[in-house]
């Protein structure tokens, strides 16, 4: 667990890691990007636990020191972790990622490969938004002040470091100017774009690319029993992202839902059934913003895929089998004329909903949309 072994393909990302340490020049700060799904987590923790490891190999960590049996449980005091999390204190107190440890744990000790929805659901966020909250700087600098227990790396690990209150990402930048002696930032970014420029300009960045169809494959066929025909179909369909592909071999209800919610906007929007459409936009305003958001990713894909369909081109479209047969059907609805002017709406509605615009008028008036934009 948390080593190089466990971590799918990324090969060349690996050798890269291990090349740095063993040649002693361990960056202070590293930013891990790329695509959702291919292991920048897994990586980012395996390249720590190799930094805390004093007997390394040159594959791997030993797994056997006193580091590695910390590291097996999560409970190294040298390494601390950063993450988004919503207020659960009582106020005037602000709630702070230690709060949150017991939760953070098992999410990772039951798999690195994650979503953020995954952790919203752990931490039983509900309707609450996820951030790095301010006082999550002076946690930082405290922890970083003292002596590194093991007389080694201090490892500061920040899961989407996009999610950083301003106040905060101002702190860390500080730190990242001047970091103490033989302490390691490891940023790992969805969305390294919404970054400060600042933090990005002190940051070494790591584009981790997506993971290939055949490691993938092979990973399903080694952990999961998947047969290998149905492995290769997976691996396609997962498009380099491994969760996507644990999605798959696992019934993911979240995106039955998603998908349901789709097939019904578009059908209730063609056939112009207002009253109907303004009980799914409530529907939709009900499950909470960050879902909304991802619903709002979901639409865009299956717009994408859909316009891609009548292309013809079935290597070019990642589609589920239910989703596949609604294409058959759908597809030529989507196309040169309002293709662009779909997906500009979504991204608009995706806006307002992160500025925490009523949802039932952001849906209700996306679906209105819909109605003409289906008949272009």
């Amino acid at each position: 667990m948390f080593s190089f072994k466990n971590i799918i393909g990324q090969e060349a990302a690996k050798q890269r890691l291990i090349q740095e340490v063993q040649e002693g020049r361990i960056p202070h700060a590293q930013l891990f990007c790329g695509p959702t799904g291919v292991g920048k987590l897994p990586l980012a923790l395996a390249y720590a636990r190799y930094i805390c490891c004093p007997h390394h190999t040159e594959t791997d960590a030993c797994g056997t020191c006193p580091s590695c049996v910390k590291w097996n449980k999560l409970v190294h005091p040298d390494v601390h972790f950063v993450f988004p999390i919503v207020n659960k204190a009582k106020s005037p107190k602000i709630s702070v990622c230690s709060d949150f440890l017991p939760q953070w744990r098992q999410q990772l000790m039951t798999s690195s490969y994650f979503y953020l929805n995954h952790w919203l659901e752990d931490m039983d966020a509900e309707n609450k938004q996820a951030q790095i909250f301010a006082q999550e700087s002076d946690e930082i600098i405290r922890k970083l002040s003292l002596k590194s227990s093991e007389g080694g790396y201090k490892v500061t690990i920040v899961w989407q470091p996009e999610k950083m209150n301003q106040v905060c990402a101002n702190k860390l930048l500080k730190l990242l100017e001047e970091p103490p002696e033989k302490t390691v930032f490891l940023l790992v970014s969805e969305a390294p774009e919404m970054i400060l420029p600042t933090i990005l300009s002190r940051t070494q960045r790591f584009n981790i690319p997506k993971i290939e169809e055949s490691a993938i494959a092979e990973a399903l066929q080694q952990k999961f029993g998947v047969q290998s025909q149905d492995s290769k179909s997976i691996a396609h369909l997962a498009n380099g992202n491994f969760i996507k592909a644990l999605e798959t071999i696992h019934l993911n209800e979240e995106n039955e839902l998603f998908f349901n919610l789709f097939v019904s906007l578009m059908r209730l929007s063609y056939q112009r059934k207002i009253r109907e459409m303004k009980q799914w936009s409530e529907q939709v305003a009900g499950l909470g913003r960050e879902r909304q958001k991802n619903y709002l990713e979901y639409c865009q894909r299956m717009i994408r895929e859909n316009f891609i369909y009548n292309l013809h081109c079935k290597e070019m479209n990642y589609m589920t089998m239910p989703e596949q047969n609604f294409a058959t059907r759908f597809a030529p609805f989507i196309n040169e004329r309002n293709v662009m002017n779909i997906m500009d709406e979504l991204s608009e509605a995706q806006i307002h909903i992160g500025q925490n615009v009523n949802a039932r008028m952001v849906f209700f008036d996306f679906s209105l949309k819909m109605i003409v934009l289906l008949k272009q």
